[in-house]
């Protein structure tokens, strides 16, 4: 991971604005700390997802009466515990990733959180996972996603959310700045492209309605019409 992702996240963020606005609103439980600090101990713990991300994403489940939800990219497990905090008794996160190196540490704090019925982790290739979804006949079944995984196929990624997430559902996709390599031309590993790609792609996308905000490293919103 380009240690510049991580820089512009909260979390390692020097800047007296980004400290201000997270002192001002940021509400982790003790749960969510306890994970982002063992997280954040890992070789590669700053791909957790940024706390200001994870709250707004928690926020749209709540606001659309989420139930359904897809956690592309699993890792250490908080973005999943976030949604799973708010979703109903019967709510569902179901969580995508190709190892589950860390799976024993995300239902640990799954646990004590109080919300792991509502997990459910499929270890596979995502796209593959994506895919039996959608042969199983559940397009459009789901409400919110959020994308967060290898950036290679990040494209395929949001064309099978695009299929299994209801209209007037949501599609949120992290890291779409990529520590600011998408303004510098010089950069061009698979990565930087394949975001680069996207978010050209996204701003005409007639399928949805969209908004690429500026927190963390960069949070797409895709709300499907």
């Amino acid at each position: 991971m380009d240690p510049r992702v991580s820089v512009l996240k909260s979390f390692h963020s020097a800047k007296p604005l980004v400290k201000y606005v997270v002192d001002h609103s940021l509400r982790q439980t003790d749960v969510q700390k306890k994970l982002l600090e063992e997280t954040l101990k890992l070789p590669h713990g700053g791909m957790v997802g940024a706390p200001e991300v994870l709250q707004l994403g928690a926020n749209l489940i709540q606001a659309i009466g989420a139930k359904k939800v897809l956690d592309v990219g699993m890792f250490t497990g908080a973005s999943a515990l976030s949604a799973a905090l708010v979703l109903p008794p019967d709510g569902e996160v179901h969580c995508l990733d190709i190892s589950d190196e860390y799976t024993s540490l995300a239902e640990k704090y799954w646990e004590e959180g109080g919300v792991r019925a509502k997990i459910h982790t499929h270890i596979a290739p995502a796209a593959d996972s994506l895919q039996k979804f959608i042969d199983a006949g559940q397009a459009g079944s789901f409400d919110y996603a959020f994308i967060d995984a290898d950036k290679v196929n990040i494209d395929l990624y949001y064309e099978k959310c695009l299929v299994l997430v209801r209209p007037g559902g949501i599609i949120t996709i992290d890291n779409t700045l990529q520590g600011g390599c998408v303004l510098d031309e010089t950069q061009q590993s698979p990565s930087v492209l394949a975001v680069r790609s996207l978010n050209l792609k996204l701003k005409d996308d007639e399928r949805i309605n969209i908004s690429f905000l500026n927190i963390g490293d960069g949070f797409t919103l895709c709300f499907k019409k």
